[in-house]
């Protein structure tokens, strides 16, 4: 096995991929995780997996993405959906942003793709909300083809192995190793044994994924205006065509119920013109519709 970074670098004959691909298989076959969104024959399927599991939890997910898929089990029926249905589904998930960017995915999706999701990388970075590492998780999980799959799980992997010594390590370092070590075949098998490796590893050792260059503490959710924005769109969603003094009413019993004080009106005359440029409800009339 590849003792660290400088090592792998320096191996022109590149034969540290086959040890740390054979020591990843082993143990990430090991920790195999039978999860419902894997080894389907649905690219549909496989991207609303990866927004969903964008800074959230898999036991968050687990039966969240069942439910999903239940409701709009297509490229179409997610496009055809009200907005208010889609995100009433994603409630408790958290950044409802995703489901927004998924919903505009669908529609461009039935428009210009006859209601499937295209393969190329590409096409997939150009549709609303996806990303290179969504793109190429879609790629290796629904049609195995090999990209640089670089999520936090496979950060963890690569640091832990490879730059056990090091903090602040830059994704153009891991970017060459992710893309040497993925092999032309079975590459959603491969990602698959990492994401898994990965996961306990941060389970047992912590998350190596820290020490990366791009690692960001999240901020906390409680009393900040993302945690504000996602009660005013439950609050729309669970009484629509609500009007801004009742919205602002519901809006101070919610904060003082948390203990904290009321919301200031102009911060909530700010969200609620955002969430309307956002496309997350529209006003009709003096009161607000998702």
């Amino acid at each position: 096995m590849v003792e660290d970074f400088e090592s792998a670098q320096n191996d022109a004959s590149g034969a540290w991929v086959a040890a740390f691909r054979d020591k990843v298989r082993t143990l990430g076959g090991a920790l195999y995780r039978d999860l419902p969104w894997r080894c389907i024959d649905d690219p549909y399927g496989v991207l609303v997996s990866e927004v969903m599991l964008q800074q959230t939890q898999v036991k968050r997910v687990l039966g969240r993405w069942e439910a999903f898929m239940a409701l709009f089990p297509t490229i179409d029926a997610l496009a055809a959906a009200d907005v208010s249905a889609v995100l009433s589904q994603w409630q408790g998930l958290g950044y409802n942003r995703r489901a927004l960017a998924l919903k505009r995915t669908a529609e461009t999706c039935a428009d210009r793709f006859a209601g499937r999701l295209p393969e190329s990388y590409d096409e997939l970075v150009r549709l609303p909300g996806i990303g290179p590492a969504t793109a190429a998780g879609v790629r290796a999980f629904a049609f195995d083809q090999p990209g640089v799959y670089l999520e936090t799980n496979v950060r963890t992997v690569f640091l832990y192995e490879l730059f056990s010594d090091r903090d602040g390590v830059a994704d153009k370092e891991l970017v060459p190793l992710v893309q040497a070590a993925c092999p032309q075949t079975d590459a959603r098998g491969w990602y698959y044994a990492l994401l898994d490796y990965g996961a306990h590893l941060k389970a047992t050792v912590g998350n190596h994924a820290r020490r990366s260059a791009t690692y960001a503490r999240q901020s906390a959710f409680e009393g900040s205006r993302r945690q504000k924005r996602a009660e005013v769109v439950r609050i729309v969603l669970s009484e629509p065509g609500i009007e801004l003094e009742s919205l602002a009413a519901a809006l101070d019993r919610e904060e003082a119920g948390a203990g904290r004080s009321a919301v200031d009106r102009d911060v909530l005359e700010s969200i609620v013109a955002d969430l309307v440029r956002e496309g997350f409800f529209r006003q009709v009339g003096d009161g607000f519709v998702a």
